[in-house]
């Protein structure tokens, strides 16, 4: 019987695990979402509106414009300091192709150590599966149909599975943890040991803004008032990695609470350190704390003039982002002046954002406090 190690933030497993898994428990795993486009209609998916089965790209959170905008995904995997990527989408294979292409050209850029996965339904091209190993790709974790869980003898990609396993790559099957699917779930873990994977990764079952409606109809809920995780998932994972310590085959489960407080964190950590501005502060979460003075009369170069003007600040110091059309200038610096700015009828906030390519902004709070 093996041993169930306790791991971060709630996660558990039994050996083996994924190199590409402990990638993402320090942040070094790149997100490359290479198409929202995917033949399956899972009603759990959890990709937002924006992607939901649309052809677009993005490296972490950064868009590629196209498929010919590879410099975005080389310089986000510098800023994050990589050591593999996971491709996703949708499904990868929808565009098997473009996924080819970036698994050679991140190889060739990186190295061989770089550690690529890939995540498919299997549905779409999988003849194409050779094509992708031998451009580099290091682990295929296939996304069988709810419905075949329990019977993957009759699924369309049993032998798609069942070839990549003759394979010198990894193979692993990964799902939601679903409430009330353990029986499911049970036979799709003994097929898969069975038939020689190297381990399933189980997620907890997430509500999201495209999924929603569709878990509430099915009577599924959230598990807690700060959480997004499906009441009963983490349960459910927990029998299944019990069920699984008999079993040659490795299983993990992967919190919610993992990938906020773990993967998304120390990502966003090593992408600070590696772009923040002098004049920005990194947090211990990894976020980025700054000044910022917007106006409704003057533009930017004319705020810009009053600081350096009036307050004796070093231009090297103010700094114009005309994206957000606004000012950003030393938080401590911004501290001292802002309600004689307000005073000249400028607005000035403490703004805390993540270190991403979105900027996503975390909280804004008017200044002086």
């Amino acid at each position: 019987m093996k041993k169930i190690v306790k791991w971060l933030k709630e996660s558990i497993y039994t050996r083996p695990l994924s190199p590409g898994c402990k990638q993402c428990a320090t942040g070094s795993k790149m997100v490359l979402l290479i198409t929202g486009l995917c033949p399956s209609n899972c009603f759990y998916c959890p990709l937002s509106k924006e992607k939901l089965q649309r052809d677009r790209i993005f490296a972490d959170e950064w868009e590629l414009k196209d498929e010919n905008d590879t410099e975005k995904l080389i310089l986000e995997a510098k800023y994050i300091e990589a050591d593999g990527a996971g491709i996703t989408g949708g499904d990868p294979l929808v565009v098997w192709e473009r996924t080819r292409r970036y698994i050679k050209l991140l190889k060739e850029r990186f190295g061989d150590d770089f550690h690529i996965h890939l995540y498919t339904s299997g549905l779409q091209d999988s003849e194409h599966i050779e094509d992708l190993i031998a451009a580099g790709l290091d682990e295929i974790r296939f996304h069988p149909l709810l419905r075949f869980w329990d019977d993957m003898d009759n699924s369309p990609i049993r032998y798609s599975i069942k070839k990549t396993v003759e394979t010198n790559i990894d193979t692993a099957i990964e799902i939601p943890a679903i409430p009330g699917m353990e029986k499911h779930i049970f036979k799709l873990v003994e097929w898969a040991d069975q038939t020689g994977i190297n381990w399933v990764n189980l997620n907890e079952l997430e509500f999201s803004e495209t999924n929603a409606d569709e878990l509430l109809r099915r009577g599924f809920d959230v598990k807690d008032d700060i959480s997004s995780a499906v009441k009963g998932s983490q349960e459910t994972a927990v029998k299944i990695v019990e069920f699984a310590k008999d079993l040659r085959i490795g299983v993990h489960y992967c919190s919610s609470s993992f990938k906020d407080g773990i993967q998304l964190r120390n990502r966003i950590m090593r992408r600070a350190k590696n772009t923040a501005k002098e004049y920005e502060i990194i947090t211990e979460e990894g976020t980025i704390l700054k000044g910022i003075i917007v106006s409704s009369v003057s533009t930017l170069n004319e705020i810009k003039k009053t600081l350096v003007e009036n307050f004796g600040i070093d231009e090297k110091k103010v700094c114009l982002d005309s994206n957000k059309k606004r000012v950003e200038i030393p938080l401590f610096i911004l501290e001292k002046i802002a309600n004689n700015l307000n005073k000249l009828g400028y607005k000035c906030y403490m703004v805390e954002e993540y270190p991403t390519a979105d900027r996503l902004e975390v909280e804004k709070i008017p200044l002086p406090f």
